[in-house]
């Protein structure tokens, strides 16, 4: 049995009163992997807005099944998580890591170099719980602030050209890295509530993209329907 984590900065962990693109991405690979499987991490909470606090079990759905299992944060990116991820991996034995990580380091703790080193440790880290650790990365995605500083917009385009070539030389047979696309006509006018946190819409082009990944890269599940994952 598969047990794939969530890791992520707000967009993955959510608010109260969303689905997230966990859930999404769930409902996907219920109707699609073909074979038991399991969401696992040590969170389970949204980020509530109204006491600053990840303390909120308001899922949009809720539907008791749903694995609310996850290694997220509000404000949280690589710089925070790499340190925990070998102990997440090894109490939840995850086989497969879709890693939504960057935007936080970037505009608050650190520059394009170290955030790729903390990339860098954050796969050792994760090796070293579990040698054979697969791992999907999703690049840095359009944001409100990218749209509107122009030199923040080319440090995410410099740590995205640099986390391709990361993915490609920490690639290793049997543990193996995956660079997720762009989620495609992903647009945060329209995708987003912000201009940074993805609604209902933003929330299937994540899953979406993760779920492309998988099919294509590795051969799981299959490609993307918002109506088996959930149209509301």
């Amino acid at each position: 049995m598969l047990r794939f984590m969530p890791v992520g900065d707000s967009m993955t962990i959510g608010s109260a009163g969303e689905h997230t693109w966990r859930y999404r991405m769930w409902q996907h690979l219920r109707a699609t992997h073909g074979a038991p499987f399991q969401i696992v991490g040590p969170r389970e909470t949204l980020y509530d807005k109204a006491t600053g606090a990840a303390d909120s079990y308001e899922y949009a759905d809720p539907d008791p099944a749903f694995p609310r299992a996850h290694l997220a944060g509000w404000g949280e990116g690589w710089y925070h998580l790499s340190p925990l991820i070998a102990d997440a991996v090894r109490a939840s034995r995850a086989d497969v890591l879709l890693v939504s990580l960057g935007l936080i380091d970037l505009g608050f703790y650190t520059n394009v170099t170290q955030t790729a080193e903390n990339v860098h440790a954050f796969v050792a880290q994760a090796r070293s719980a579990n040698p054979h650790i697969a791992m999907a990365l999703l690049p840095v995605i359009p944001n409100i602030r990218a749209e509107s500083d122009a030199a923040f917009a080319q440090e995410v385009t410099r740590f995205n050209d640099l986390l391709d070539k990361t993915v490609a030389n920490l690639n290793e047979p049997g543990s193996p890295l995956l660079l997720a696309s762009l989620p495609h006509g992903y647009d945060i006018h329209t995708d987003t509530y912000d201009g940074t946190h993805p609604n209902a819409a933003g929330e299937h082009k994540l899953a979406a993209t993760y779920a492309q990944a998988l099919h294509q890269g590795w051969g799981m599940g299959a490609p993307y329907s918002p109506t088996l994952a959930g149209t509301t």
